[in-house]
């Protein structure tokens, strides 16, 4: 079997067969759920194991191109949303984020703050198409 195939065949996989796989190549699979990630996750780890990791440079541009990429906010701009009947209005800095008086470093940690559950801040914020209620 080619690698090629190794790999289509993982898209035919259940959730059990790529944790099955995954004991097989490496050792105790990671907790995922979703057969998609598991399957991806899967692939990468084997890819790299016959072909090699990327290179520091290569990585390097890719957090680069990462940060580039993400929502882009100017210092001093208000992102504001209602959970549960009260607004929540936070500031953007050059450090982070400015809310209810105290620096934050993450949209992340406001949302958590807010909820009392994990969420993604971006999301939480409407910063992203798939941004929920």
């Amino acid at each position: 079997m080619t690698f090629d195939d190794e790999i289509r065949a993982l898209q035919t996989m259940d959730l059990e067969g790529l944790r099955a796989e995954w004991r097989r190549s490496f050792g105790p699979p990671p907790r995922l759920r979703s057969v998609e990630l598991m399957g991806r996750l899967l692939a990468w780890r084997l890819q790299v194991q016959r072909h090699g990791d990327l290179d520091a440079a290569t990585r390097r541009r890719l957090r680069e191109r990462k940060v580039a990429t993400g929502p882009r906010l100017n210092v001093g701009a208000r992102l504001v949303r209602e959970w549960k009947g009260e607004r929540h209005e936070v500031e953007v800095t050059g450090e982070g984020f400015l809310y209810a008086g105290k620096p934050w470093k993450t949209l992340s940690q406001i949302a958590r703050a807010i909820t009392g559950t994990r969420w993604n801040g971006p999301r939480f914020f409407g910063l992203r198409e798939d941004a929920g209620s």
